[in-house]
């Protein structure tokens, strides 16, 4: 179970960087744009405001590698911390911008904590 949990931590953590790159990097190009149904002058307008959440979700991503790279007790604590904020922020976008946030984030982020907190 250890070995589904580490792999669905990686997988969560590979889902936030991909999101960094895509609003960090390419929210003013076509595959940023089409995330979301932007045309040019819409995505130029919010890329600032894009460019900060892809920061925030590096973060996540970050400190998902780091739960994955540490020894106990720190690889356990630190993957459930970041999982639980994954989970609030997916529960949080999904309420507040797009419920389709609940099963890209959220879902795999509860998947992933659950199997960690099974494999303890």
């Amino acid at each position: 179970m250890g070995t589904l949990a580490n792999v669905l931590v990686g997988l969560v953590a590979a889902l936030h960087a991909y999101i960094l790159v895509m609003e960090m990097f390419l929210w003013e190009k076509k595959p940023g744009r089409g995330l979301h149904g932007f045309g040019p002058d819409m995505a130029r307008a919010t890329a600032p405001l894009a460019a900060n959440q892809g920061l925030y979700n590096g973060f996540l991503a970050a400190g998902l590698v780091w739960g994955l790279i540490a020894g106990d007790p720190t690889g356990f604590r630190v993957p459930v911390f970041f999982l639980v904020c994954v989970v609030i922020a997916g529960v949080f976008g999904a309420a507040t911008a797009n419920r389709r946030i609940l099963f890209a984030q959220a879902l795999p982020g509860a998947l992933a904590l659950a199997a960690v907190l099974v494999a303890r």
